[in-house]
């Protein structure tokens, strides 16, 4: 038997084969008349490429065979590699999907240029049509194009078979922190054009208005025929044709036979310029005409005018410093993987313009072209990385001669497809691979095709940032701490802007610290911004019965970040995968459904576009936009006292510029006590992202304070303890003890910290009663717990008071134990209590270092909905400075609780070590009764799983802990 030719190539192990037949990258657009080949293929997977061939079933294009149950399963590794060989090779086992369908070629397309058009595979793509060989691709991210002119008949079926390897020679660069999938993840489309036709269309847009547009020509029939040209319409204004560009072209012999260039120009008057605010875009048509006038082929562009400079130390659009609050975001979805429809792309932006949101990076690697198109419309800044990352060979790859053309290759080609999108401000040579020769490469071809948009790249910058000369024109470091930050910036070396690639590592309960860095950013120049990690939380939906991906027929099986019964969100070993790196891959702001955590309020208010100060009385509006005005806002005011009244006025938000503030009445009478206003800031009509009344953001600013004085003690019946010192209530299920501890964060796993406490013995306290004396009605009650890191005395006074008791509590940590994770007091509650109202921060989740979010207000909640449902089970739904709550039932009785003075408080359905014992939500069991924390102090969240943890100031410091609370029966 004859061997294919392509398989005979050994494109997966072979580095210098990468395109064959495919044809040349471009921006035109030929969708127009395409035939879509999505939907069901036949389809068999086979151990290895050139294996004999497997039973045939049924897939779905676009689609991972990974997550439709064939027989594959995801795999999840951070950096290593799944296989030990080193770069080039790959493993003998090798999963090879062969997809093939028929698909009619319409009898018109007689004479005409036929193109299909695969819109990505993972890794290796082989294409036959008709069992004739075509073309080979291995970029899983970029669309491969490949003329079928010569193998297919107009007006007859034609069979497409598309083979697809796993693994490959370019998996070593495609090493991204990711699930492994395999298969058609992108669209695949055929189309047909005159054999005359654009190759590529080149458009460059000012801020001042001015447009050029280079247009070239090729025909596949031959020679260029005599007499075409080439028009162009901006909004139905036709465009100029530049005749010293022709005459230029034809001195330098230019234009060939084979090749034909033009360039077309217009200035528009007035133009109105392209911002992430002020996403601004007009409709540009490029015709390619014949001699007779006829048109030979269309491309239309939504173009965008806008700048992007680099001056000194700072990045600017359209000549202002904009501030980068970005994303890293991933090509994800839980039910298809890799696979993500227009609609779920717009539902992404849309998520992320709600929460302000104004940059992404494509992590890390070029995302659907959809993606830009949205970005264009709805406006985001976007880093347009290249499918490059060879984290477990970074050192060896970067200047292996080996991979010179693949580097050069897939940075090229994602410039020549997004060259044209206003979004894409910032090139990207890839991410986490050393830094070598490779990358100067792709640079310098960058630099020369496209010098209107800066370069970045980590790996170049990261050994000296200020050094002025590597190939990075920004500095982006990767979880820097604050303090170097902002060390550089005033060290009078900074050459470069500094705007960190990936910071602020959103692993479970997490994203400590955020509002510190952003108070840095805002004061010290040169300090511009950042991209948090990241967008999702890579959860693929399972079915808890097999082990397997639900699939494409999940819909309704999860909501508000929780999977339904008999489900799972999945991470790295839920497939049995090994190696595998865990639950690093839930590391989202948002949960694999899309719904937002907690951090992305605090990162919503952070970015808010409307700042409250407050003064001596007077209030002032500063407008935190760099180019749109307050007009497309509305305002009400909400004032909330301690005593639980509230208060509501429309606010007329004043004329404000970009970056200005202006002073506004008082809209309320400064009252007594503890009070606090809030701009409840709107939408005032439909915006492309948000209907009419959207909450915006919420600035708070605290009007008065307030003394919190518990009630004096008062005469009454013995405080009841038993023979331990032990509290004894009706409403109590387990009675107030010491708590040092909590179920330990992915920061405090991965940071090392959890690791301490259990050493302590922190998860394990055994209390001793030391003393316990009884003065008249009061009880006072001192223990001690032993610790590997010296002894804890506690010290409890029980007092009856009106209507219930106070608690006066008092605990010394030794000096060695200089890091606990909470000082406080838990109890349970009996069953029952299921609604919790409480005057504090909320009603969303917030910790001592993400508290910057949630404003002090009036709460209320079901216990229910308290917790927070990260991917691992860990401590979650605390709620910051709060002053009393209280536990009810239906029939409205119940406890209430108030504070000595503002305190960390967490009600939920679990313990500490409930918790930490499980590791994914179904393993959990609700206790009926409620477990409530009442910290003194709690450890900041940090992002110790990847990046700095807390600041010091967040830390449990040694010495006397006191506080004080009050219960009383409702």
């Amino acid at each position: 038997m004859r061997r294919d030719p392509l398989l005979a190539l050994r494109p997966w192990e072979a580095p210098e084969v990468t395109s064959w037949r495919r044809l040349p990258m471009n921006a035109v657009d030929h969708r127009d008349g395409a035939l879509s080949l999505d939907g069901s293929w036949h389809f068999q997977l086979v151990p290895a490429p050139g294996a004999s061939s497997g039973e045939w079933t049924r897939i779905e294009v676009p689609g991972a065979w990974t997550t439709q149950g064939v027989g594959d399963l995801p795999q999840y590794t951070n950096f290593r590699m799944p296989w030990d060989d080193f770069p080039p090779s790959s493993p003998a086992k090798n999963p090879t999907g062969v997809y093939e369908r028929s698909v009619d070629i319409p009898a018109d397309w007689a004479g005409r240029r036929i193109v299909l058009q695969v819109g990505a595979a993972e890794s290796v793509l082989l294409v036959h049509v008709n069992g004739t060989p075509v073309g080979i691709s291995k970029d899983s991210h970029l669309a491969a194009e490949f003329d079928l002119s010569a193998v297919v008949r107009p007006g007859d079926p034609a069979t497409v078979r598309l083979t697809v390897i796993k693994w490959s020679d370019a998996s070593h660069i495609e090493d991204q922190d990711q699930w492994w999938h395999g298969g058609i993840t992108r669209s695949v489309l055929l189309y047909a054009t005159d054999p005359l036709h654009l190759a590529d269309v080149t458009v460059r847009a000012r801020q001042n208005g001015k447009l050029r547009v280079d247009c070239q020509v090729r025909n596949t029939a031959g020679a260029l025929p005599e007499g075409w040209y080439a028009t162009g319409a901006l909004d139905g204004r036709l465009l100029a044709q530049d005749a010293e560009f022709d005459r230029l072209n034809a001195e330098d012999l230019r234009v060939s036979d084979f090749l034909g260039e033009v360039r077309l120009s217009t200035t528009v008057r007035d133009v109105r310029p392209w911002t992430a605010e002020t996403p601004e875009l007009y409709e540009l048509t490029v015709r390619l005409h014949r001699a007779d006038g006829s048109v030979a082929d269309t491309s239309s562009h939504r173009v965008g005018f806008r700048d992007v400079d680099i001056r000194g130390r700072d990045l600017l659009v359209n000549g202002a410093r904009v501030f980068i609050r970005g994303v890293n975001r991933h090509d994800f979805h839980p039910l298809t993987g890799r696979t993500v429809s227009a609609d779920d792309m717009r539902a992404d932006l849309v998520v992320l313009k709600r929460f302000g949101f104004n940059a992404i990076r494509t992590a890390h690697y070029p995302n659907d072209p959809t993606l830009l198109d949205l970005a264009d419309e709805l406006g985001f800044y976007v880093v347009d990385e290249a499918n490059i990352e060879s984290h477990d060979h970074a050192h060896e790859i970067a200047d292996d001669p080996r991979y010179l053309g693949a580097f050069v290759d897939r940075v090229s080609r994602m410039v020549l497809r997004d060259k044209n999108h206003p979004s894409v401000v910032i090139w990207s040579l890839g991410n986490e691979s050393d830094y070598g020769a490779n990358h100067d490469a792709a640079a310098g071809w960058v630099r020369r095709h496209d010098p209107t948009r800066p370069l970045q790249y980590e790996g170049a910058a990261k050994l000296d940032w200020a050094d002025p000369s590597p190939a990075s024109d920004i500095v982006c470091p990767m979880y820097a701490p604050i303090e170097e930050c902002v060390v550089h910036a005033l060290s009078g070396e900074q050459t470069k802007p500094l705007i960190q690639c990936e910071y602020s590592h959103a692993m479970g309960n997490s994203n400590g610290t955020l509002a510190d860095h952003w108070a840095a950013i805002e004061s010290i120049p040169g300090l511009q911004g950042g991209f948090i990690w990241e967008f999702w939380d890579h959860g693929i939906l399972q079915r808890v019965s097999d082990g397997r991906p639900v699939g494409r027929a999940g819909a309704g099986l999860y909501d508000n970040g929780v999977a339904a019964p008999g489900h799972r969100w999945a991470y790295g070993g839920d497939f049995g995968d090994s190696p595998n790196d865990g639950v690093f891959c839930a590391d989202g702001m948002v949960f694999p459904d899309r719904t937002p955590k907690p951090a992305m309020y605090e990162h919503r208010e952070i970015a808010a576009p409307v700042r409250l100060r407050y003064r001596q009385g007077v209030f002032l509006v500063q407008n935190r936009q760099h180019f749109r005005g307050l007009d497309w806002l509305a305002a009400e005011w909400i004032l909330v006292r301690a005593d639980g009244t509230t208060r509501t006025a429309t606010a007329a938000l004043p004329d404000v510029p970009p970056g200005g503030s202006e002073t506004i009445p008082m809209p309320f009478p400064l009252p007594e006590g503890e009070a606090w206003l809030t701009l409840r800031v709107t939408t005032a009509d439909d915006e492309p992202w948000a209907p009419r009344g959207t909450e915006v953001c919420l600035p708070q600013v605290r009007l008065s304070t307030g003394n919190t004085r518990l009630p004096e003690p008062v005469a009454g019946p013995p405080v009841e303890v038993d023979e331990d010192g032990l509290l004894l209530h009706p409403l109590l299920a387990s009675p107030p003890v010491l708590s040092l501890w909590r179920a330990p964060t992915d920061n405090d796993e991965l940071g090392g910290i959890a690791a301490r406490w259990r050493d302590w013995g922190l998860d394990a306290l055994v209390r001793k009663v030391v003393d316990v004396q009884r003065e008249a009605s009061r009880v006072t009650v001192v223990a001690e717990y032993a610790t590997g890191a010296g002894t804890v005395h506690h010290e409890q006074v029980i007092t009856p008071i009106a209507g219930g008791l106070r608690i006066e509590e008092t605990a010394e940590l030794p000096e060695e134990l200089d890091d606990a994770a909470r000082v406080g007091t838990v109890f349970e509650t009996v069953a029952g209590l299921d609604v919790l109202d409480w005057y504090g921060q909320g009603p969303w989740e917030s910790y001592p270092d993400r508290s910057a979010g949630p404003p002090v207000g009036h709460h209320s909640l079901p216990v229910n909905e308290l917790f927070t449902p990260y991917l691992r089970p860990q401590e979650s739904g605390g709620r910051h400075g709060v002053r009393w709550f209280t536990l009810s039932a239906p029939d409205a009785t119940g406890l209430t609780v108030q504070l000595g003075a503002p305190s960390q408080v967490s009600v939920t359905r679990y313990r500490a070590e409930d918790l930490a014992a499980a590791t994914h939500h179904d393993e959990l069991v609700p206790r009926p009764g409620c477990v409530v924390h009442l910290d003194a102090a709690h450890r900041g969240l940090g992002t110790a799983s990847c990046g700095p943890d807390t600041s010091p100031q967040y830390l449990v410091a040694p010495g006397t802990h006191r506080w004080s609370w009050t219960l009383r029966v409702l």
